[in-house]
């Protein structure tokens, strides 16, 4: 027994926000956002688009994919950094949205490694209850409404989207291979929304203060990325018995797309190994995996039997990975 991706879907807002248009705003024009991030485009939700919104309808793709109704979903499990309310968890509002009214919903926060997260424990959950077969396992952003766009550390990167798959138990053991999560709490500063807890409640000084925008330490975080990220790798390709050159598509986190490039040849990996689609949709955390999983399988890169190498990093700061042997033909 074991489980699989059985069907995938996204979802992008519709208002295209171009490096050409955000340059100009910050006035350091686009080549320089291109030159340091790798990304052309991201997409802006709008006005009355909440995070549940993008959710439900990457969500309500991946079942039709995976040819089954709200009805047999047994668990719903939401990465988001940007819920639509602190409570209650936007999983159970999506819920309602996509009338699964049998699954257990709720959110998990690791950042952009959440969507990572809320699948080991989708697949946990699968393999611990007899009962429990199908598993919608959805990473959802909405940045643009946390961002200063006077900021150009962290606007320029950021947009918004979502991606989901269906996870469903195999009675072959084909699907995951291995897993792996981490995290290093003690560098939770590096990325970090620090107003609108209970730390820094919301008050007329928090707001002054843009306390309530995101900040990031993005030299640091990329230092760190290049020490975790081949270390993962490794371990996760050594849990599957597996070695770099087997591995069909490599689908991670779309932080940068600078960044990407530079793993990609620091690990020698093959021309189109990794599938990057941050040029096009920017950094969207936790959506991204399964955003550019989903766009992968839309063009046609894996085919029955391909193992699959799923990868991220974000805040926390918190990192993991997966590997599958893929079973959708």
């Amino acid at each position: 027994m074991n489980t699989a991706i059985v069907g995938t879907g996204s979802y992008l807002p519709e208002k295209i926000l171009t490096s050409a248009e955000l340059g100009e705003r910050l006035g350091v024009g686009e080549e320089w956002i291109i030159s340091k991030t790798g990304i052309e485009e991201r997409r802006i939700a709008a006005p009355d688009e909440i995070t549940s919104d993008l959710a439900a309808r990457a969500a309500e793709k991946a079942m039709r994919h995976a040819d089954i109704g709200a009805d047999d979903v047994d668990v719903i499990v939401l990465a988001t950094a940007t819920k639509d309310q602190p409570i209650p968890a936007t999983a159970s509002v999506v819920q309602a949205k996509i009338g699964a009214s049998r699954a257990a919903a709720f959110d998990i926060d690791a950042a952009c490694t959440g969507f990572l997260y809320a699948l080991v424990v989708a697949h946990s959950m699968l393999m611990a209850d007899p009962a429990c077969r199908n598993a919608l396992v959805i990473g959802a952003e909405l940045y643009s409404r946390f961002l200063d766009y006077e900021d150009r550390r962290t606007c320029v990167l950021l947009g918004d989207g979502a991606g989901a798959v269906v996870l469903s138990k195999t009675e072959d053991g084909s699907g995951l291979l291995s897993s792996k999560l981490a995290s290093d709490g003690s560098q939770s500063d590096l990325v970090e929304i620090c107003a609108g807890g209970s730390r820094q409640p919301a008050s007329q000084e928090t707001l002054d203060g843009k306390g309530h925008f995101l900040a990031m330490q993005g030299r640091e975080v990329r230092r760190l990325a290049a020490k975790v990220i081949p270390e993962l790798i490794n371990e996760l390709l050594t849990a599957a018995q597996l070695d770099l050159s087997d591995i069909r598509l490599v689908v991670p986190h779309q932080a940068n797309g600078i960044m990407l490039a530079e793993w990609a040849a620091a690990m020698y990996m093959t021309p189109g190994q990794m599938h990057v689609t941050s040029r096009r949709f920017g950094n969207t955390g936790a959506a991204s995996v399964p955003l550019t999983l989903d766009d992968g399988v839309k063009s046609g890169h894996f085919k029955y039997g391909d193992p699959v190498l799923l990868v991220a990093f974000g805040g926390g700061m918190t990192w993991g990975g997966v590997t599958f042997r893929w079973t959708m033909a």
